[in-house]
């Protein structure tokens, strides 16, 4: 190719830069290269700049930051029968194994996870598979956020959200903003969303929600435990929600909503965890076993989830353009990743542009 691929590159916790890396070429059949136009921050990539680990995903060399990206096809292997150069296309971030459960494959090349380099560059190789065509009338921004409603398609997928069921979902930042949009388009009967922040909200309300709730501040010297199970019987009788709703998800990962959703939920119930918080809570175990809770965890998506996301916001079902609140050139990624950071209440979902030059 004979290119340099300009890089977003987290050297270490705190320490990002952009430098100039050699491009990638092929090197198996089924590869294709992807020249990168938009990229979406996701709160994993900032969590890595910010603590270098997530879980058992530490970073002890530099990896490209970036998942959440979409580009046009330049080069692809003599085995590729579905893309040719010009192609435009979402990127799955991952190469995984070849089951339907494919986000517990133990040796997952997945973006930005440490020691794999992300797709903040200018050239991306992956692999055929994990590329998926975008129709004309969608944009590379659409395409970018394919990522996000595949991750909310999944965990409605592990909840079996269905229609003519009651879904309270909190958190109205990106996923649970999507979580709530991907079960309305599922035939919901009823969605609530869950925020601290009222102006998030409110806007809730206009993109996926047919309602929502601001959970009122915990009085003095009342215990956690205690406020939590006493939110979960006021939202019960604000929405007349009975036993509590069908499903509940929960994209925060905030001990206070984890405690609730898990004492709002009907018995045997669905409640399905994909925010991540403190690595340890205090967790109801009482209250799961008495209720028969079915408690599901959810990460990254499954077959099926990435066409899914395409055909959705295709359909028009889903608008993720409403999401994008923040734009940046790629020379300003730094800037961007700062701006989510700070985790201001007006800010959803940050891009950043794919290299021009």
């Amino acid at each position: 190719m004979g290119e340099m691929n300009r890089s977003f590159v987290l050297r270490a916790v705190k320490d990002v830069a952009i430098e100039d890396r050699a491009a990638p070429r092929l090197k198996d059949p089924w590869d294709v290269i992807v020249q990168v136009a938009q990229t979406g921050i996701c709160g994993s990539d900032v969590h890595y700049w910010q603590k270098g680990r997530i879980g058992d995903f530490i970073l002890n060399s530099p990896i490209v930051l970036g998942h959440e990206s979409s580009g046009t096809v330049t080069e692809v292997g003599s085995a590729v029968k579905n893309l040719k150069p010009g192609d435009r296309v979402a990127i799955e971030p991952g190469i995984p194994c070849r089951h339907g459960s494919y986000n517990l494959c133990p040796d997952t090349v997945f973006a930005a996870t440490p020691p794999h380099d992300g797709t903040l560059s200018k050239f991306y190789l992956t692999q055929a598979d994990y590329c998926y065509p975008l129709p004309a009338h969608m944009n590379l921004e659409e395409g970018a956020l394919v990522e996000p409603v595949a991750v909310a398609v999944q965990i409605t997928k592990v909840g079996e959200v269905k229609p003519n069921q009651t879904i309270v979902v909190f958190g109205c930042g990106p996923i649970g903003l999507l979580c709530q949009a991907v079960s309305k388009a599922y035939a919901a009967k009823k969605v609530i969303g869950v925020d601290i922040s009222r102006s998030r909200a409110e806007f809730a309300r206009t993109f996926g929600a047919d309602d929502v709730f601001v959970p009122p501040a915990k009085p003095e010297g009342v215990d956690d435990s205690v406020w939590s199970e006493e939110v979960a019987k006021i939202m019960k009788e604000t929405f007349d929600l009975g036993e509590g709703p069908d499903v509940v998800l929960e994209a925060t990962g905030a001990q206070a909503c984890i405690q609730t959703g898990i004492h709002l939920v009907r018995k045997g119930g669905t409640y399905v965890q994909a925010g991540m918080g403190r690595e340890n809570v205090d967790f109801p175990i009482t209250t799961v076993c008495i209720r028969d809770i079915h408690v599901r965890g959810s990460i990254r998506y499954t077959a099926g989830c990435y066409p899914t996301a395409v055909d959705l916001i295709a359909s028009g079902k889903i608008d993720v353009k409403r999401l994008i609140t923040n734009r940046f050139k790629f020379e300003e990624a730094e800037e961007a990743f700062e701006l989510v950071r700070q985790g201001k209440e007006s800010v959803i979902k940050v891009i950043i542009e794919g290299v021009l030059s």
